[in-house]
């Protein structure tokens, strides 16, 4: 196992677990104030110290690792939903239905994916649901241009001609025959893209058009931290670094992945 693989599985391991079992090892209720004790330091009560509400950072962040974790999952897989079919469809089609799809898919990659999010979210309304639509669509694109090249490598080997002489039908030639070898590809590409859309919700969150108060989320808290930076940095540190860390560990788990299937291919 390579050293980037090993690094990126343990971070997210720890991530993982943590978020499942926030809601059991959480010492506080995300939501509990403690109003006299605002903004402390690091302490054996608080162990990551206290916000401008007096919540508990330790909490907040475990419980806000199950939000991003949730919203980063669910986005993905939302956009897989829409552009594995897409791609799939594109490529093996061929012709000019693949260049329709593609013009429209390149149309739509032309705007930054927190910009497509960001104008989705403006029209529907700021909340979570709405979050994970606007993530999940603006996923869509890239995720169906990367199946239709991988489409297009296996297209015309011969277990998929041999289908296509048995006459099946092109549903299960693309989902039967071709999906199961484009599968490797597509589980890199989803596992890099997590960390993207847990970094787009938490600028949603951050522009106050993604989750909402009193929710714990990591990039809530650090747009909720900014103004009280100089009286303790805490409430910004620590939402900062959750962020940073799992971002971190999806990108070196799916880069490790990538270059642990390309040599077993």
């Amino acid at each position: 196992m390579s050293p980037t693989l090993a690094v990126g599985g343990l971070v997210l391991s720890l991530v993982l677990g943590v978020s499942l079992l926030a809601p059991w090892v959480a010492p506080y209720a995300a939501t509990e104030q403690h109003i006299l004790e605002r903004l402390q330091g690091p302490g054996p009560k608080y162990r990551l110290g206290t916000d401008q509400y007096g919540r508990d950072l330790l909490s907040r962040a475990l419980l806000g690792g199950r939000t991003a974790l949730g919203l980063g999952v669910g986005a993905v897989a939302l956009g897989l939903v829409l552009g594995v079919p897409l791609g799939l469809g594109s490529g093996y089609a061929g012709g000019r239905t693949d260049d329709v799809v593609m013009r429209v898919m390149d149309a739509l990659l032309a705007f930054p994916s927190l910009l497509m999010a960001l104008l989705i979210v403006t029209a529907l309304g700021a909340s979570l649901t709405h979050a994970l639509l606007a993530i999940g669509v603006a996923n869509a694109p890239g995720v169906a241009r990367i199946v239709r090249s991988a489409t297009l490598a296996v297209k015309e080997e011969e277990f998929v001609l041999a289908a296509r002489a048995r006459g099946e039908s092109p549903l299960y030639v693309m989902f039967g025959e071709i999906f199961p070898n484009v599968l490797p590809p597509v589980v890199i590409e989803a596992t890099i893209r997590i960390g993207f859309a847990i970094l787009t919700g938490a600028s949603l969150s951050f522009l106050g058009l993604g989750i909402q108060p009193p929710t714990a989320d990591w990039g809530l808290m650090i747009r909720e931290a900014r103004q009280y930076v100089f009286l303790s940095p805490w409430p910004l540190l620590v939402p900062g670094v959750a962020l940073g860390v799992t971002i971190i560990g999806f990108n070196l788990f799916g880069d490790g992945l990538r270059d642990r299937l390309g040599r077993v291919g």
